[in-house]
């Protein structure tokens, strides 16, 4: 059997916008994943669902796989004819021993990629401001392991020369090094007020960055408590740190925000929140399922012919509504001459991906616009087909039927909480690690209080309670929570920038 390939794929540092295209392509293609610890697991969310995971890094119990273990894996999936993703975390020519691994599998006659990563220390500078060379400061740079072959120790390196003869030092791995490096560095003649950083967690939200000089800053990381993952650099250029550092400025930097959105549509929430520096914390409450028949659906879809409007009022009912078409055998010519409304610009671009622009949407994304649009259109005599969620209220098809359309309104989805979904989130809270819970809908504010049980109220009561409109604030503060923040357009990007006003309202 020809042998297939293995791709040595550098994921970056955590900064899941870093992993580079080919990276990507690789890893959507592959049959096998082979990793270790990655400073963003998402990353295995790419490869195929039908691909294997194999996980060769540190467990409870049992240390890091061998590297000849990793090795025989490689090459065994190969010969089996299978694409294989081996994603390693930075770079895999950064000490992270895709050398090792490159050269068995050439030795095996196994073709194989490397695939460029950004490596943590490069990213760690470029997040904290601190551009290792600069022409006014060095031009040279180094990049040391702290963490030597366990046969060897650092005291092998040639200090003299790195203490002397480079500008910028990047150790990657040298915390519990760090004394010993601090004390060689200034017994071979690096001034004790040259600058030093410690980036902890690099390029994501948990970026921590302290800076000192050589001789203080082993007490400053003692005193702090600051703990590996961490990437050490010393050098002069550290000083431009203070002009030049973006990542800790933005407006949400480090704040802990939990989505309460389906894990489907928390996607575009989370990469807001992200750009903005949060932390997401994803606990889904709502899990979409279908109706407990499909009669009254299908009974309102085969009467399309003689509907004249057709009214969404949520991304879920645009998929549910397209999905349950598509699979009674019909498609969007089942939809000639009935004119489709949409409650705001998110159900919109919702049907847009099926192909189909709304004739209406209100100008304010509630049903109570929905209805005075409708009103204006003239709807006496008119037959209005709403799918719409078990819990959805009334206020749609009661106004309607009341100014004389004939409104046939029939279950097409229910909101249920998944089962345990609260467990991590409840921790987190009682740790007073939260700073925000965003609501996007009545039914996220009921379901998540119901997950956390009977004293939710109390776990919320020094958290910002973020809604995203009145409705929803309205039901929040009806269980008796506190809301800080609605913002005045109902959307994810609304939501966003109110938070940004809350926490900084200047």
């Amino acid at each position: 059997m020809k042998p297939g390939i293995v791709y040595l794929i550098g994921a970056g540092p955590g900064d899941r916008g870093l992993i580079t295209v080919r990276g990507l392509e690789c890893l959507r293609r592959a049959d096998v994943v082979v990793y270790d610890y990655l400073a963003n697991p998402a990353f295995l969310d790419e490869a195929p669902a039908t691909a294997e995971h194999h996980y060769v890094g540190k467990t409870r119990g049992r240390h890091q796989a061998p590297q000849e273990e990793i090795n025989a894996l490689l090459e065994a999936k190969a010969r089996e004819g299978k694409t294989v993703a081996r994603l390693k975390g930075g770079d895999p020519y950064v000490f992270g021993r895709g050398g090792e691994e490159a050269l068995h599998l050439h030795r095996c006659g196994i073709p194989f990629e490397i695939v460029p990563g950004v490596t943590a220390g490069f990213a760690a500078a470029a997040y904290a401001g601190i551009p290792l060379t600069h022409r006014d400061f060095t031009t040279s740079l180094a990049l040391v392991t702290g963490h030597e072959d366990p046969d060897k120790k650092m005291s092998s390196l040639d200090w003299s020369k790195l203490a002397t003869g480079v500008g910028t030092l990047v150790f990657y791995m040298g915390m519990a090094n760090l004394p010993l490096i601090v004390r060689e560095l200034m017994a071979h003649g690096r001034p004790a007020s040259t600058p030093v950083a410690v980036v902890r967690w690099a390029t994501t939200p948990r970026q921590q960055t302290l800076t000192g000089t050589l001789a203080d800053i082993v007490v400053q990381v003692r005193e702090t408590g600051l703990k590996p993952p961490a990437v050490i650099i010393v050098g002069e250029v550290i000083r431009l740190r203070e002009e030049l550092q973006w990542f800790e400025n933005r407006p949400l930097f480090g704040r802990r925000i939990v989505v309460t959105r389906t894990a489907e549509q928390a996607g575009d929430f989370n990469r807001l929140l992200e750009e903005q520096g949060a932390l997401p914390i994803g606990c889904p409450v709502i899990e979409i399922v279908p109706p407990q028949n499909w009669q009254e659906v299908d009974a309102a879809i085969a009467g399309l012919s003689s509907t004249d409007y057709l009214v969404l009022t949520s991304a879920n009912g645009v998929d549910i509504f397209f999905g349950r078409l598509r699979q009674l055998g019909l498609d969007l010519r089942a939809l000639a001459g009935v004119k489709v409304v949409a409650v705001g610009p998110k159900t919109a671009a919702a049907m847009e991906v099926f192909g189909l622009l709304p004739d209406l949407v209100p100008a304010e994304y509630r049903a109570e616009a929905v209805v005075e649009l409708l009103q204006q259109e003239g709807v006496a005599g008119k037959r209005i087909f709403y799918p719409r969620a078990e819990k959805a209220r009334d206020v749609l098809p009661r106004e309607l039927a009341a100014a004389g359309a004939e409104v046939v309104a029939p279950v097409a989805y229910r909101t249920l909480a998944p089962a345990g979904a609260g467990e991590t989130v409840r921790h987190l809270l009682q740790a007073k690690e939260v700073d925000a819970v965003t609501f996007t809908s009545s039914s996220t504010v009921e379901n998540f209080l119901a997950l956390l049980g009977p004293d939710a109220v109390e776990l919320l009561q020094d958290v910002t309670i973020v809604s995203i409109g009145p409705l929803t604030s309205a039901t929040a503060r009806r269980h008796g929570l506190n809301v800080q923040v609605e913002p005045p357009d109902y959307t994810l990007e609304g939501m966003v920038a109110a938070l940004i006003t809350y926490y900084h309202p200047s």
